[in-house]
């Protein structure tokens, strides 16, 4: 390893060097612990007793070979301090660790499963200009094992088993990439994964790094793409993670006032090298060695601004760290997805390194989210004085390569489920729900949705338990559930809704100054097609609706007020209107959505 890049942050490969590796007898043990003079190892293989670690470059690097150890053997480090005490420490590098409540690390041997997946590495991309539906998970709470149906909870199934569940039901329901919530190994299944102790250790929760590799190569056999949400401001404050790691602050900020971040946890100081040089390993590991297809970035404004608040300004350091990072790993995987999960209005989040940019690829439209969920919660009487929330997004929506998303933030902590925000009454919320995807579906950006979100789920997201798949005994839990299906695979198909989500001529306004009665009409278009959706978000219908645009004829693709979908009207895909001088007539349902293909 390049010592003098380790110190300035150029380095994305030290894991290669540092934590645990093969050698020609047994496994070298390697920690980086500058603060300390005596490191000793303890392990299954030497009945934990301690032994010495040897002191390499400038007493910092401490290795030791063990000719006995083996894979799947756990170890510790023993941190000494002056006055003869130790701390125990899982292996900043490691590669795997215990099931919790246990906290050892895992020797994992990373050589033992071969990829199927060339072709899809070979073709992947971006997708700038292709279709971006991604479907967020969390793991152990999508689907569980049940001894009885009935059970509130069960078991987690592992990544390997979880597979032939996820995958035919992705495919099934239009989703073409999966993004799952943060993976690496953490202590409290309530943090969801954002609170970690091992950044390099897939979470034994779901069983080993081989099953882990298994599901992707499985998901990316069958067309899918892999996001991994990845925490990179802050960790643990477990005793035996990073925190204080060789007796002192070595990844936090030694002053307490900038080193506990608003959730408990300890801020990286990210204007150290090492520091630097971890963190971008990190995120080179999962992406080289998992072969997942991009990263989502959490919390970037706290990267942008001290403590996330513009008021305490810019965080330079950081800054410099994310450019460092993004441009790095763009060099090294071209076609990975990189995506800032940014509230702020900093500029140039998605603009390129050598533009001034911070390098990411897409950016989370936090504002649109916001702004739509607000006008879907307002009684249909006074939303004629919020139609600017459906219209603002649209006068910066260029600025940026945006995901529209409505991820679990949206569905826990007392805000309600989506479905749960529309307004109104059981029956009637399903209705404006349904409207509400396919503007979503219609306005500029790639798409991002929640599990549970796709069959209606009411009761807010809890990671011990699975969704609420018994919604689908239901008929108008099963009717929304084949109403996304439906829309998901029209998105897929028609190139006018994903083509030019970021080029000149991709988006225009039909309408957009009705705000008396709340109707809408947007046109997008790529080099092939171009696609109408047509909209009424008021409380009554609108039977002599008149659409002005330049066509011959519009095709229904989707119309959300259909009986099929529990709506109030005979379906009417395929329908032809005809246009009179470029007018059409149009009826438009209470809460209701067109969608027409242009003739």
């Amino acid at each position: 390893m390049d010592i003098y890049g380790f110190y300035t942050g150029k380095i994305f490969d030290a894991h290669h060097h540092l934590g645990v590796h093969k050698a020609e007898q047994g496994y070298t043990f390697r920690v980086y612990a500058p603060h300390t003079n005596r490191v000793t190892l303890v392990g299954e293989f030497n009945d934990w007793q301690d032994w010495e670690m040897y002191p390499g470059f400038n007493n910092q690097f401490h290795e030791v070979n063990v000719p006995q150890a083996k894979a799947g053997q756990s170890y510790l480090y023993r941190i000494w301090h002056k006055d003869g005490s130790y701390t125990e420490h899982c292996d900043p590098y490691g590669f795997g660790m215990d099931l919790r409540p246990a906290f050892c690390s895992v020797i994992r041997d990373l050589s033992d499963y071969q990829f199927h997946d060339s072709s899809w590495m070979r073709q992947r991309t971006d997708c700038k200009d292709k279709p971006l539906h991604i479907y967020e998970l969390h793991l152990g709470s999508w689907k569980q094992k049940k001894k009885n149906p009935d059970d509130e909870t069960g078991e987690f199934y592992n990544y390997e088993e979880i597979a032939d569940l996820l995958i035919p039901y992705l495919k099934e329901m239009g989703y073409n990439y999966v993004e799952f919530m943060p993976l690496a190994e953490h202590p409290c299944d309530e943090s969801w994964g954002y609170q970690n102790t091992g950044f390099f250790a897939p979470t034994s929760r779901y069983g080993t790094a081989k099953q882990l590799k298994i599901l992707i190569d499985k998901l990316h056999q069958n067309h899918i793409g892999v996001l991994l949400d990845f925490v990179l401001v802050h960790f643990a404050v477990d005793s035996y993670g990073l925190a204080n790691f060789d007796g002192m602050p070595l990844y936090e900020y030694p002053d307490a006032r900038a080193s506990v971040s608003e959730w408990g946890s300890y801020n990286f100081m990210h204007s150290k090298g090492e520091v630097q040089s971890f963190l971008q390993s990190c995120a080179y590991y999962w992406l080289e060695e998992f072969h997942f297809d991009g990263l989502r970035m959490d919390a970037i404004s706290r990267l942008i601004y001290w403590h996330g608040k513009p008021e305490c300004g810019v965080n330079n350091n950081a800054l410099n760290f994310i450019r460092n990072m993004n441009s790095g790993l763009k060099a090294k995987f071209p076609t990975c997805i990189l995506c800032a999960e940014d509230s702020t209005d900093y500029p140039k989040v998605t603009a390129p390194v050598w533009s001034d940019g911070l390098g990411f690829d897409y950016k989370w439209d936090m504002g649109y989210m916001n702004d739509t969920l607000d006008y879907f919660r307002t009684d249909p009487l006074y939303r004629f004085g919020n139609y600017d929330k459906l219209t603002f997004s649209m006068m910066y929506y260029h600025s940026e390569y945006y995901i529209l998303p409505f991820s679990h933030d949206e569905n826990v902590h007392g805000k309600a489920t989506v479905l749960q925000k529309m307004h109104g009454l059981y029956d009637g919320k399903f209705a404006q729900a349904r409207a509400f995807y396919l503007y979503n579906a219609i306005h500029p950006g790639k798409l991002l949705n929640f599990m549970g979100e796709e069959f209606g789920q009411l009761r807010e997201w809890d990671e011990s338990r699975e969704q609420d798949w018994f919604l689908l005994k239901y008929p108008i839990h099963d009717a929304f559930h084949h109403y996304i299906r439906t829309l998901n695979q029209l998105y897929l198909k028609h190139s006018a809704l994903f083509e030019r989500d970021y080029t000149e001529g991709g988006f225009e306004w039909l309408d957009c100054t009705q705000n008396y009665p709340c109707c809408y009409a947007m046109k997008r278009n790529s080099s092939k097609e171009s696609v109408i959706g047509v909209f009424n978000f008021a409380g009554a219908s609108q039977d002599h609706y008149v659409l002005h645009c330049d066509a011959k004829r519009l095709t229904v693709l989707l119309d959300s007020s259909a009986e099929i979908y529990n709506g109030t009207r005979p379906d009417t895909v395929g329908t032809v209107f005809e246009g009179n001088n470029g007018e059409f007539i149009l009826s438009l349902p209470a809460f209701s959505g067109i969608c027409f293909q242009v003739e």
